[in-house]
């Protein structure tokens, strides 16, 4: 009875899931349950939809059911963006309804949103009404290239624990080994897919639970910190 209570009052990582662009929450729930159960059961995982109705056809169509969701609209080249603001606003406002948020986790637009978002919250540019944003899982992801939020996402290295999927065919895969030169001891792990998220071999199997090992322990210890504070 005693150590079974004990599991119980251990708060897991709590992760903001950002899905892909013209997607959805369920469709990322779906992609990220082809993990194994138990994986999946050491983090707390909340998936909400983006705040903009997609504004043309989506690569899933046909695949996974609509509606579909983007998170900000941008050109060809991925230099300027509509909405970008309100789409941090948003994401703001979700970390708030869905707290205590420890990390984010993205795929694809998602995850380029992510991984920019602890150096915007640090300029006080983004996530200030909220606590830092101390985890990321990033998916496919890749630097905003617009300059001017380029140059403040990372302007400093990215310290948080962070874990990255890199697909050998991935369209994306030179932005996302671009995007781990800004990030301070990253896990990293390597698949043979494309722009997806994939399943987990054995190797990378022990680089996820290695990285969520890591993570766990730095929730328990904050957890013991607050405890010990209010006694």
């Amino acid at each position: 009875m005693g150590s079974e209570h004990r599991d119980e009052e251990i708060r897991k990582p709590r992760f903001l899931c950002l899905h892909g662009f013209r997607t959805n929450g369920e469709i990322m729930k779906k992609q990220i349950h082809k993990w194994p159960e138990f994986v999946c059961d050491k983090l707390d995982l909340v998936f909400p939809d983006a705040p903009f109705p997609a504004l043309g056809k989506s690569d899933v169509e046909g695949i996974f059911d609509p509606p579909y969701y983007e998170w900000f609209q941008f050109n060809k080249e991925f230099t300027t963006y509509d909405n970008f603001e309100e789409c941090l606003e948003y994401i703001e406002e979700l970390i708030i309804k869905h707290g205590p948020i420890d990390g984010l986790m993205g795929f694809s637009q998602g995850a380029i949103l992510s991984a920019a978002l602890p150096g915007l919250q640090a300029k006080g540019l983004a996530l200030t009404k909220v606590p830092k944003i101390k985890f990321l899982i990033i998916i496919g992801g890749a630097k905003l290239k617009s300059e001017s939020w380029a140059e403040k996402a990372y302007s400093s290295p990215i310290e948080c624990p962070s874990l990255h999927f890199l697909g050998k065919e991935d369209f994306l895969r030179p932005h996302g080994e671009d995007l781990i030169k800004s990030v301070v001891d990253p896990y990293i792990i390597h698949h043979p897919k494309g722009h997806t998220v994939p399943r987990l071999d054995e190797k990378s199997l022990t680089t996820m639970l290695s990285f969520i090992d890591k993570i766990q322990k730095i929730v328990s210890e904050e957890e013991k910190d607050k405890e010990s504070d209010g006694k």
